[in-house]
């Protein structure tokens, strides 16, 4: 018995109430499928809109930037750095009393010239400094001036007590290299 026999068979079998109950069913069963479906696809067809509106922006954002062009500092460091060094032992002193710790000393290491600018630098060592007095002595080291750097570091935990730190720690100071004084500075004032 083929399929077509056994669904003809099927149908005379039925009242004719139970073939008006099949044929809505037949009928209402895609309509439903395709409008799930209608509804499945424009739920998709909304978000990937709403992601693309996002894009749109952004793009609009990076095409905005790009046209401005890259971002210029608003000072320079080079353009204020002066010819002459800051001095070192008075600005960790002043760093360190600020941190709530009197520093013992500093060694000066001789000055570097090289490419228009020096470089100044010391090595000082510090104990038995609590974390938070550490991280503000760094704090104020780095932001306290623009040409001052720590150029090396070193830290150990103190063996004695867990709670402290000993560190080793090298800081720098760059300037510009002064101008001959025979060539730039005289020629102003012979013309004066």
């Amino acid at each position: 018995m083929t399929i077509a026999e056994r669904a003809r068979d099927f149908w005379d079998r039925i009242s004719p109430r139970e073939r008006r109950l099949v044929v809505i069913a037949a009928i209402s069963t895609p309509l439903i499928l395709a409008i799930w479906l209608g509804l499945a696809i424009n739920d998709g067809l909304v978000a990937k809109e709403a992601r693309n509106a996002k894009m749109r922006k952004a793009l609009v954002v990076l095409a905005d930037l790009e046209a401005r062009g890259p971002a210029q500092p608003s000072d320079d460091v080079v353009a204020t750095m002066g010819t002459e060094p800051l001095s070192l032992d008075t600005y960790l002193t002043n760093a360190a009393q600020k941190a709530g710790f009197q520093l013992r000393g500093t060694t000066p290491r001789n000055p570097v010239t090289r490419n228009g600018f020096v470089t100044n630098s010391v090595s000082c060592q510090v104990t038995d400094l609590t974390i938070d007095q550490f991280r503000r002595f760094l704090q104020e080291v780095e932001t306290g001036s623009r040409v001052v750097a720590i150029t090396r570091l070193e830290i150990r935990r103190d063996r004695r007590d867990k709670e402290k730190l000993d560190a080793t720690l090298e800081v720098s100071t760059y300037s510009k290299v002064p101008p001959p004084k025979g060539s730039g500075e005289a020629s102003p004032e012979k013309g004066g």
